[in-house]
C-alpha cells in the first residue's frame, strides 16, 4: 500500500471491515513516517439527551478521558504525555467524536486505553464538580461574547430550544448546574454502543493487525440499538429579525440566514458551490469583497452552510461596527438577491470548482486529515470511490443549480436576521 501513499485513498488502498456488533473500521497504510492517526465516532450525542438536560452527551464526553477502570485520571494523562500522542473525546449533535495521534510503536497501547474509557468510563465525582465548573465559566463566557449570541439565538429562533438544533451542544447554566452523576451514568450505558459506529485510521500500520487488535478490544462489546428520538423538521413562516443587548461592547455581530440543506439533500453540491461564490473563495467571496473590502462594513465578513443528518443551514457571518450594523445587514442581503436573481458569471462558477477540488489533496497531507476523511465517507455512507466521484460532483454543478438554490434557500424576506450587540440607546451615547 505504501506505493500508493501519494494517491487519493480509493477502494484500492482503503481497507475497510465491519465486526459483527457493528463498528466499521477503514485503515489506510502509510508508512512514510512512523506516525497512526485515528478518527472515530459513535453514533450518540447531543440529539438523545432531554431538552431539560442540555450538555449532558457534552459533559460525558469530556468525562471520558477523567477515569476510567484502568486508568484513573493522572495514569491516563502519563500514559498519553509520556509517549506525546494526543488523545480526545468531544460530543456533536449525532456523533461522540474521538481523536488519536501516536508513534506506531505506541498505537496498540493506546488503542487499549481509547478502549477502556470508551466502555468503561468511572465518572469521578471530583472531577465531575472540577469540570462543572470550568463549564460554567466558559457559557458564562460565551453569553458575553457577541458572535457566540448572534449565532445561538440564530439556532434558536430557526428551531426552537427543544430542538437538538436549536439548543447548545454545551448546554446552559441551569442545565450544566442540574446534571449529576447519575445522569452521566444512565446516559452511558443507554446509548454507548458499537452499532454503526466508525473508527478511521491512517498511518504507519499494517491493516489487518490494526483490525485484529480492534476486534480484541472492542469484539466482545454488546451491541444496542443506539436510536435517536424523532426529530420534527420544525419550521417557521417568514423571516424574523432579533437584536441581543449586550452593554459595553464595541463590536456587533450579525448572523444572517435560513434553513439549508441536510447532508443527504441532492442539492448538497450545489450549495456546495453556490455557498463558496457566496462567501468563501478567495477573500471571502462576494461577501468578502464588496461588505469588508469595498464597503469597509465589516471588521469580518463570510458566509458558510452547515448540513446536519436531518437538516441544515445557511447563512452569512459578520462582525461590524456597531453604527454600521443597518448598512452591512443590507449589503449582505443585496448579496443574497443578487445570488437569486443574476446567473454567476462562468469564471465565477469555474474559479470556485476550481478551488473546492484543488483543497481536497491539501487535506489529505497528513494522516489526521486522511483518517478524517475516511471517518466521513463512511459516515454518511459515501462510498470508497468517493474521492474519485467527488470532481464530477462538483464539476456538474450549473450556474443555473446555484441561481436556483440560492433561490430555495436565501431569499432574504425568509431570512433570520440575529445581531448581538450594543443597543442603540448605548450606541446614541457612544456618538455624542
Amino acid at each position: 500500500m505504501n506505493a500508493h501513499a501519494d494517491a487519493l485513498p480509493g477502494p484500492e488502498t482503503i481497507f475497510q471491515t465491519r465486526l459483527p456488533n457493528g463498528l466499521t473500521i477503514l485503515v489506510r497504510e502509510n508508512h512514510a513516517s512512523p506516525v497512526v492517526a485515528l478518527q472515530g465516532s459513535l453514533r450518540v450525542g447531543s440529539a438523545h439527551e432531554a431538552p431539560h438536560q442540555a450538555g449532558l452527551a457534552a459533559f460525558v464526553a469530556n468525562m471520558l478521558t477523567r477515569g476510567s477502570e484502568r486508568y484513573d485520571y493522572d495514569a491516563f494523562n502519563a500514559a498519553v504525555e509520556n509517549v506525546g500522542a494526543s488523545l480526545t473525546a468531544s460530543a456533536d449533535i449525532h456523533s461522540t467524536d474521538f481523536s488519536l495521534t501516536s508513534l506506531s510503536e505506541d498505537f496498540e497501547r493506546l488503542l487499549a486505553l481509547l478502549a477502556d474509557l470508551m466502555r468503561r468510563p468511572t465518572f469521578p465525582e471530583e472531577h465531575i464538580e472540577r469540570l462543572r465548573q470550568m463549564k460554567l465559566v466558559r457559557i458564562q463566557e460565551r453569553e458575553q461574547d457577541t458572535a457566540s449570541v448572534a449565532a445561538r439565538r440564530f439556532n434558536e429562533t430557526l428551531f426552537g430550544r427543544e430542538h437538538p438544533y436549536g439548543r447548545m451542544t454545551e448546554g446552559y447554566l441551569e442545565t450544566v448546574a442540574a446534571l449529576k452523576r447519575r445522569d452521566m451514568v444512565d446516559f452511558h450505558r443507554r446509548y454507548f454502543s458499537p452499532q454503526g459506529a466508525v473508527l478511521a485510521i491512517a498511518g504507519d500500520v499494517e491493516a489487518q493487525r490494526a483490525v485484529d487488535v480492534i476486534g480484541e478490544l472492542f469484539g466482545d462489546w454488546e451491541a444496542s440499538a443506539v436510536l435517536s428520538p424523532p426529530i420534527e423538521r420544525a419550521r417557521i413562516d417568514g423571516g424574523r429579525r432579533l437584536h441581543a443587548s449586550l452593554p459595553g461592547k464595541v463590536q456587533s455581530d450579525i448572523v444572517i440566514g435560513a434553513y439549508g440543506v441536510r447532508r443527504r439533500d441532492p442539492d448538497f453540491y450545489a450549495v456546495r458551490v453556490a455557498n463558496s461564490i457566496l462567501g468563501q473563495f478567495g477573500m471571502m467571496g462576494r461577501l468578502g469583497e464588496r461588505v469588508r473590502e469595498q464597503q469597509g462594513l465589516a471588521y469580518y465578513c463570510y458566509s458558510t452552510f452547515i448540513a446536519e443528518q436531518e437538516d441544515g443551514v445557511w447563512f452569512a457571518a459578520a462582525g461590524v461596527n456597531p453604527a454600521d450594523v443597518e448598512a452591512a445587514v443590507e449589503s449582505i442581503l443585496d448579496e443574497f438577491r443578487r445570488l437569486c436573481t443574476e446567473p454567476v458569471s462562468p469564471e465565477e462558477l469555474s474559479d470556485s470548482q476550481a478551488y473546492l477540488t484543488g483543497v481536497v489533496p491539501l487535506t489529505l497531507e497528513t494522516n489526521e486529515g486522511v483518517a478524517s476523511t475516511l471517518l466521513s465517507m463512511a459516515w454518511h455512507d459515501l462510498g470508497l470511490d468517493y474521492l474519485q466521484r467527488y470532481p464530477s460532483l462538483i464539476y456538474s454543478v450549473t450556474a443555473e443549480d446555484v441561481q436556483r438554490v440560492a433561490t430555495e434557500y436565501l431569499q432574504p424576506e425568509r431570512c433570520v436576521i440575529s445581531i448581538a450587540g450594543p443597543d442603540a440607546e448605548e450606541l446614541d451615547a457612544l456618538q455624542e
